[in-house]
Order: C-alpha cells, then structure tokens, then sequence
C-alpha cells in the first residue's frame, strides 16, 4: 500500500488519521483538526461514528498507535487513533479451553 503525502493547509491544524478494523477490512480516515484538538474531537470530525453506528465511545476502547488513551488526550502531527471492537471471546479462556483439550486428547491416545 502506498503512503500518500498530507499537506496540511493551515499552520494551526495537524494531520491525525482515525483506524477502525471489522472482521473484513480494516478503515482509515486522515482527517485535520485544530492543533489543540482531543482524541475525541479527532474521531468526531472525521465521521467514522456516522459510518459505523456501532462504534459507542462510552463502551468501545480506543488508542494511539496502540496505547489505550482517554477521549480528552491531545493529539499530535500524524498520529494515529485507533478504536477497539470488543472481543467475541476472552482470549485467557480461550487459550485454556485449548490446553484442557489438549489434555483430554492425550489421555485418550
């Protein structure tokens, strides 16, 4: 995938992208936002919340480069916010629902 060169437009605003991953795809939307903007305003300009309706601040994690942040965290120039689907499973008990099988498996060799 080719990265695409931002220029930013005025010199109190700062280039921020916002990362959405379903089972399918994942979506990116590079937005610009005032200098002093918060991880929320960010997410609300770009429009990814109209996009996907599913997507509740109140209960949907979310990040920057991989960092759980809060909604007010300010940004800087290219960051990138991410925002976290809530796990189908619990992966601890996945991992020990396959161990046990494992297990059981075994014993009947």
């Amino acid at each position: 995938m080719e990265s695409e060169m931002v220029v930013v437009k005025n010199p109190r605003q700062i280039i921020v992208e916002v990362a959405y991953a379903i089972p399918a795809s994942q979506i990116i939307f590079t937005v610009e936002v005032d200098e002093n903007a918060t991880l929320e305003e960010a997410i609300s300009a770009s429009g990814i919340l109209e996009e996907y309706p599913e997507i509740d601040l109140s209960v949907n994690k979310v990040g920057i480069f991989s960092k759980l942040s809060k909604l007010d965290k300010l940004l800087k120039h290219k960051d990138r916010i991410e925002i976290y689907r809530k796990l189908i499973a619990d992966p601890k008990a996945v991992r020990k629902q396959r161990a046990a099988e494992g297990k059981k498996m075994k014993k009947g060799q």
